[in-house]
């Protein structure tokens, strides 16, 4: 049995509003587990409102350039480093289970994050860098909060 998560498009029936929110929640808690898994609850749910901050601001401006859906924003090039192909993170992502217990976690706080349970521990944060680096985005942007090793910044 493969327990590989299956990452096509949803086809048009009445399991599809179902299987779309339960493929946002597994890729969502991918995103956080190869992001923050060792963070802590308090970095995962971070990291998990940084995604919903995004899509939220795409919501209001009718679109945005790191995408619309929670699909979109996790998948988009560059955003987040454990999704991007040559990162040693990446196969670690495709294929984690929930045989650990920070997958698990990180799958606890995505599907609560998904479903509006949790509350914003960034301040309405959309980007964040580990503390240890100095993006050239981040020089001159006061963060909006600090979580674990990672330093939250609202740009939009």
């Amino acid at each position: 049995m493969n327990d590989k998560p299956v990452l096509t498009p949803i086809h048009n029936d009445e399991t599809a509003p179902a299987t779309q929110k339960e493929l946002e929640v597994d890729v969502m808690a991918r995103t956080i587990w190869g992001e923050a898994r060792g963070e802590g609850l308090a970095g995962m749910q971070a990291v998990a409102f940084v995604i919903l901050n995004r899509v939220a601001v795409a919501e209001m401006a009718g679109g945005f350039w790191w995408g619309n859906t929670i699909l979109q924003v996790c998948h988009k090039p560059y955003q987040f480093s454990c999704w991007n192909k040559f990162d040693p993170n990446f196969k670690k992502v495709i294929s984690v289970t929930e045989e650990d217990q920070f997958f698990k976690l990180a799958r606890q706080t995505a599907r609560r994050a998904v479903l509006g349970f949790l509350k914003d521990n960034t301040n309405g944060a959309t980007h964040y860098h580990e503390r240890s680096i100095e993006p050239y985005w981040a020089k001159s942007i006061t963060p909006v909060a600090r979580v674990g090793r990672h330093i939250f910044y609202r740009l939009i």
